[in-house]
């Protein structure tokens, strides 16, 4: 009994990883690339949205700057048209009910071809642009790639042959959903 007594064990402690101490660790770093995926992924989402929203508020600011450019160029022909001008300030856009974009109806506008088209009634009638592969120039002509963007645009009528409201509606789609917004301004005649 003795002898018993008298032994002693050395334990040595144990310096491995268990199992459980393992799964633990690998939980926590797939946890944390995850959340890496995922905040890049939210990022890139973002960013693409951004360009879409920026690209369309330029042409939204493209339609508005080519209608005012347009009113302008009918009042400098109605001065050199004295004495008895013929040309008004909303000439070929919505002075008369076979214009364009006459009160009522919707057109679209392509900047480098320099023409105001009827679309219908609605907003979403018109035809997606077109985008110049060399250029980037945004238009309708065929043969260009086709966007995701459509521009309507609607006159209102505020004080007769004096002021107008111009509404420009922009919409699209990507891959996250429909995106839409209006642009409205009001001009006024300056002739």
């Amino acid at each position: 009994m003795s002898d018993l007594k008298s032994k002693t064990y050395n334990l040595k402690p144990n310096l491995g990883f268990t199992l459980v101490e393992t799964l633990v660790a690998i939980s926590i770093l797939s946890i944390s690339i995850a959340a890496t995926f995922t905040a890049v992924q939210n990022g890139i989402q973002n960013s693409t949205i951004a360009k879409d929203q920026t690209t369309a508020f330029y042409l939204a600011q493209e339609a508005m700057e080519f209608i005012k450019n347009k009113r302008d160029e009918n009042a400098l022909h109605s001065i050199y048209e004295q004495p008895t001008p013929t040309t008004k300030w909303l000439t070929g856009l919505s002075d008369l009910a076979t214009d364009p974009c006459y009160f009522g109806k919707t057109c679209r506008i392509d900047s480098p071809a320099q023409t105001i088209v009827y679309c219908g009634v609605a907003f979403n009638t018109c035809p997606r642009l077109k985008q110049d592969p060399n250029t980037g120039l945004f238009g309708y002509t065929s043969g260009w790639t086709d966007t995701i963007f459509r521009r309507g645009i609607q006159f209102t009528e505020v004080v007769a042959n004096r002021e107008v409201r111009v509404t420009i509606e922009m919409n699209w789609t990507s891959r996250w959903g429909e995106k839409s917004f209006q642009v409205t301004e009001t001009l006024f005649n300056r002739q």
